[in-house]
């Protein structure tokens, strides 16, 4: 059996998938299979694929149903014991799968098998994630991960591995979410069991990438309700604090995107005290004025400086 299936949706990254199918296969560890799932792109990113010559690489067309219907079909195809979902404008650093199998080896009851990552806003601008009070060297279980998810999350695309057999039992992505589809499934991993961190930066998420899921606009997304995790949120603070961080970037692009209901419906949702004051001023300040703090944002993203509310 093949160890590690790393399943990629493509749609309309002819740009960045090229440099991301090379990272992939330039893998210090080997034993792996490439699962490209084509969710009905419309420029040449299909044909940039199909001329690669790798026989570990398999590629798939679908007419588009989004990105979570795209990676639950990748899972279909899937011959390897652990899966990781790699974003198409997204890199690896070479020693990646092997982070990952040594913490398989390491912690085999484990979870959720997660490398540290690394941003990239503009062309050298780099700036490493950090995960609560986690020492930059650390390598084993995660305690509370959760709590330890702030400001950045620990699981993410291309960081995190799952078992096939742990990801079939939670049931996969919910198929009608099209943003933060990944929270809920981490969430429900991290809930299931225990959490393996070697915090070494493996991973570049690029966040100027044009066309990325988080660049629509709100009306353009389906948002997963966490209502399954409700009971269990009353029971665990960190949980409960955890969850309002990513209720708080749902209720904004409401917010940002002059939908009153719906910012409404999902700011009631969150206890205003497991904000920190920049997320409490953006959700309180009036439209207009948050919407231009959100044009210097993007500005400053451009000329690659990250500035987040979540920290």
């Amino acid at each position: 059996m093949t160890l590690f299936s790393v399943i990629i949706p493509l749609y309309n990254k002819a740009e960045h998938i090229s440099d991301t199918l090379k990272s992939v296969v330039a893998q210090e560890f080997q034993d792996f299979e490439v699962i490209v799932v084509n969710d009905g792109s419309t420029d040449n990113s299909l044909e940039i694929v199909a001329k690669i010559e790798e026989p570990r690489l398999s590629l798939h067309t679908l007419e588009n149903k989004g990105v979570s219907a795209a990676r639950n079909y990748g899972v279909k195809k899937a011959l390897g014991k652990y899966l990781i979902f790699l974003d198409a404008d997204d890199l690896w650093e070479v020693n990646h799968l092997k982070v990952l199998a040594n913490l398989i080896n390491k912690y085999p009851n484990a979870t959720l098998f997660c490398s540290g990552y690394k941003r990239q806003a503009g062309e050298n601008n780099f700036q490493r994630a950090h995960f609560g009070k986690i020492p930059d060297n650390f390598i084993g279980i995660v305690e509370d991960y959760f709590k330890q998810s702030l400001p950045f999350s620990i699981a993410g695309m291309g960081t995190a591995c799952v078992s096939k057999e742990n990801f079939l039992a939670i049931g996969g992505f919910t198929e009608n979410v099209s943003h933060g589809e990944d929270i809920e499934l981490w969430t429900s991993l991290a809930l299931r069991g225990s959490v393996a961190l070697q915090n070494t930066p493996t991973v570049i998420h690029k966040l100027d990438a044009e066309n990325r899921v988080s660049n629509l606009k709100a009306k353009d997304k389906t948002f997963p309700d966490f209502s399954q995790f409700l009971m269990l949120e009353t029971q665990k603070p960190t949980l409960k604090h955890y969850l309002d961080n990513n209720r708080y970037g749902i209720a904004l692009d409401y917010k940002l995107a002059g939908d009153r209901e719906n910012f409404q419906l999902w700011k009631s949702r969150i206890a205003v005290s497991n904000l920190n004051w920049k997320q409490r001023l953006l959700l309180f300040l009036p439209t207009r004025l948050a919407l231009s703090l959100k044009k210097v944002h993007y500005v400053l993203l451009k000329h690659g400086f990250y500035i987040s509310t979540f920290r």
